[in-house]
């Protein structure tokens, strides 16, 4: 009888084979969300969802490959940027990578891009830890010293992050190396040298990509920074030619339109952007322009959807230890629905993370002015201004409260550097009264 065992088990074991073969399911593979609206209009979200497509096939017939999943990632970081969806992006990302590094811990790439998911996350200590992980093992990358440099800049150890931002720029000087030059020139005082680095960045990107549009918008604000409107539309206006409906394009010339106070224009131009992509910053303008507008009611629901879109748990970790911090935002939020209390709180839990980083100690000191602290608001705003930073809002926070501190000489001379900066300046949703009665 034995004899006849083996060719039973034979049939059986081949009969298994094939019906697995037949019946198995596609490894699991993070869905490519569609897009709506504008930023769905044109070929490159056709190009983008074919490009998509190829490397989910690819994970799902090598499943224990890392280069599909790593390129899926990027894929995926970039949606993030172009729709503004963070929330799932990110989370997608980060869920490929660690695949990825759980069986390849010394993975270069992978290291790199998750420190840049959480860069986007505002978890700058985990971040930096990678990135410096990722050094360890390629110290010639111009990309790691990118990541070293915006970590240790929104820690608020400044001279590292120049340290960071040369080493990249003297490897490889392209968009990327030459707006972080930008940044680092901007608040440390330099207008004129932020300016002219957002031009070489602009110079070396490619007309229409998301990416070089950025910049340009960037180059934008600059000018706005400095008073020279003209300036700052011609880049919107040209981002617009080249990418048309670019979000932060529209709200660059909202930005002009609410410095020429043509409120209405201002706030089409913001419900436009609001209604392209997934961004708390349109709605938050849009606060304010309804209150200039003279629209109360609708700024107050406007600065209620802000917060609800930071999300009140900003402070607290999200699935498997990453949400997305964001007390700075929601701090000045709050403010805006004149809510001193809760501001104060999310200042508070972003300081507590990172003392040193200027705009941390800058809406510190607001919340503290608001609140009618005057002696912890100047102690604060000190703390802000001590690279020289010449931003025309800081100036005038910084002016408002040396004044209600008792330092009116000095109080006034900041508000007027502010004022020959930007000829145009709003500040809080309303004309800036209170400075322009002290100045008088």
């Amino acid at each position: 009888m034995r004899k006849y065992l083996y060719p039973v088990f034979i049939v059986i074991f081949l009969g298994l084979a094939v019906a697995i073969y037949f019946f198995k399911k596609d490894a699991p593979v993070p869905a490519l969300k569609e897009r709506q609206g504008r930023i769905a209009l044109g070929s490159e979200w056709l190009n983008t969802k074919k490009a998509i497509q190829t490397l989910q096939t690819e994970i799902r017939q090598n499943p224990n490959s890392a280069t599909p999943k790593l390129a899926l990632a990027q894929a995926y970081m970039q949606e993030a940027r172009v729709t503004g969806d963070h929330g799932y992006y990110d989370k997608t990302a980060l869920g490929l990578l660690d695949e990825v590094l759980k069986k390849e811990p010394n993975n270069f790439e992978a290291l790199c891009c998750k420190s840049t998911v959480l860069l986007s996350q505002h978890h700058f200590t985990e971040s930096l830890d990678l990135a410096n992980k990722a050094l360890a093992i390629n110290p010639n990358n111009s990309f790691v010293y990118g990541l070293l440099c915006d970590a240790y800049l929104e820690l608020g150890n400044y001279p590292k992050a120049v340290e960071m931002a040369d080493k990249m720029v003297s490897m490889r000087p392209d968009l990327r190396s030459y707006s972080r030059v930008s940044y680092l020139r901007e608040i440390h005082g330099d207008n004129a040298g932020a300016i002219e680095a957002m031009k070489l960045a602009l110079s070396a990107g490619v007309p229409g990509l998301e990416q070089t549009e950025w910049i340009r918008t960037n180059l934008g604000q600059l000018y706005e920074n400095v008073g020279d409107l003209k300036n700052a539309e011609a880049n919107y206006q040209m981002a617009l030619a080249v990418r048309p409906f670019y979000p932060f394009a529209l709200a660059g010339l909202g930005r002009i339109a609410k410095a020429n106070k043509d409120y209405s224009a201002a706030i089409k131009h913001f419900t436009n952007a609001n209604e392209t992509i997934i961004e708390y910053s349109f709605a938050d303008e849009l606060t304010d322009l309804y209150r200039l507008n003279n629209e109360p009611a609708k700024a107050m629901a406007s600065g209620k959807r802000v917060i609800q879109m930071l999300g009140e748990g900003a402070g607290e970790e999200g699935d498997e230890g990453h949400g997305h911090y964001a007390d700075r935002e929601l701090a000045y939020a709050y403010l805006k629905i004149n809510d001193t209390e809760s501001a104060l709180k999310h200042a508070l839990l972003e300081y507590e993370r990172r003392p040193e980083n200027n705009d941390v100690n800058q809406v510190l000191a607001w919340v503290y002015y608001k609140k009618g602290d005057y002696k912890k608001a100047q102690k604060m705003i000190a703390k802000a201004m001590r690279t020289n930073s010449q931003n025309p809002v800081l100036l005038t926070h910084a002016g408002l409260i040396h004044l209600k501190a008792g330092d009116e000489n000095g109080g006034l001379a900041l508000l007027k550097k502010a004022k020959t900066l930007n000829p145009y300046l709003i500040i809080d949703g309303k004309m800036d009264e209170e400075h322009l009665v002290a100045l008088q």
